[in-house]
């Protein structure tokens, strides 16, 4: 798990003064997405299916910088969408790096090579580039040829401009643990870390059938973790979390620690799960009934174990119990045995859905501010004209 030596105390230092202060919720990393507008069209994607008046609007990066400034993570991911496509992406990063911020940009690497001019190599900033596999695998997952070559492209020349690189992989069902492993045997040969997550079953994604759920996730995460020992795959995750995604972990998911803010505003309660929006981040944390959200509690939640929820928790566990995460690092991952308890499913509440209504209201609020600035503009030309 290499994560560099200064951004682990930094981090560390962040994780213990909450503790430290009695803070029960606080965010670790913001999820900033200053658009949804992407190149390319993924079949397990929900982020992208909205209206153009939606898919056309940005972000701007002031209002990043005061997203960043009000949450106060100390690690910012930029999502999308792709970011690469807005205008500002460089100007956004370069304060965000200004402000100490560990900024990781992801991005599908289409263009990458030719905007790396607006970004400088810096220990605060690196590149996570979405890769779900081998060339076939990836193509197929992001419905387009030859983007996994261009990828791969883009990850070489990035680093070869001095650039740190990592890939993003999502594991949908169906994904031969084999096939995932000489994938990571990849990585190793790129010199690029690596993230892993089970897809999140998205409502509105064209693809449904290819979702893990919770026992197959780790049935698979074990497959893979065995094909590994003595391999130095470089995972960009805590050892506890990598352990629950091997099913050796018992937690729950602790959504508050990757907020989600994006043109809609802070997205409740999760990067993932859009059930409502606040206009602050204070009022996000206050308002959100967090209690009502999670594996067990709420049907959207059930088969989710993504990172957005997890890994927070399990920065958590390593801080209350370092003894128990020293162990899970010098022995490995436990990829045999009995796995912990699963959360009870029985009580969890109906899924509700109102992904409608709340592009209706954003839609709206673009007619009004579409009419009011029309209405400026007719009035201050009536006024030059007089």
């Amino acid at each position: 798990m290499a994560i560099p030596f200064f951004k682990e105390m930094r981090i560390g230092g962040y994780l213990l003064k909450q503790k430290l202060l009695g803070r029960k919720r606080y965010p670790l990393v913001l999820m900033l997405e200053p658009l949804f507008r992407c190149n390319l069209a993924c079949v397990g994607c929900g982020k992208i299916d909205y209206p153009d008046a939606i898919l056309n609007r940005r972000m701007t990066a002031q209002e990043c910088w005061d997203a960043a400034d009000e949450c106060g993570a100390p690690m910012v991911a930029i999502p999308g969408g792709e970011p690469l496509i807005h205008k500002e992406i460089g100007e956004i990063v370069r304060g965000l790096v200004a402000r100490k911020k560990f900024v990781s940009l992801c991005t599908n690497a289409l263009l990458l090579e030719k905007k790396l001019d607006l970004f400088e190599p810096s220990p605060y900033l690196f590149f996570s580039v979405h890769l779900d596999g081998l060339r076939d695998h990836h193509d197929k997952a992001v419905s387009q040829k030859g983007v996994f070559d261009r990828a791969v492209s883009a990850i070489k020349a990035a680093k070869a401009r001095g650039f740190t690189v990592n890939v993003n992989a999502t594991i949908f069902d169906g994904h031969p643990a084999e096939e995932i492993a000489k994938f990571l045997d990849l990585t190793v040969e790129l010199g690029v870390g690596v993230s892993m997550s089970p897809g999140y079953a998205y409502e509105r994604a064209p693809d449904q059938e290819h979702f893990l759920n919770r026992t197959k996730t780790k049935k698979l995460f074990r497959d893979v973790f065995a094909m590994g020992k003595g391999k130095k795959w470089n995972f960009m995750h805590s050892g506890l979390f990598l352990d629950f995604l091997a099913g050796n972990q018992e937690y729950e998911c602790t959504p508050w620690g990757m907020p989600a803010r994006n043109i809609f505003g802070w997205q409740k309660p999760c990067y993932l799960l859009g059930e409502g929006y606040a206009k602050t981040f204070k009022e996000l944390m206050e308002t959100t009934d967090w209690d009502s959200y999670g594996t067990g509690k709420y049907e959207k939640c059930a088969d989710c174990m993504a990172h957005c929820g997890y890994e927070p928790t399990a920065a958590t566990a390593a801080l209350n119990n370092p003894l128990k995460a020293m162990w899970v690092s010098l022995r490995g991952i436990k990829t045999a045995g009995p796995m912990a308890p699963e959360i009870d499913m029985s009580k969890q509440r109906p899924a509700q859905y109102i992904f409608s209504e709340q592009v209706q209201k954003k839609l709206s609020e673009i007619r009004r501010d579409e009419a009011l600035a029309a209405e400026q503009k007719a009035a201050q030309k009536a006024s030059t004209a007089a």
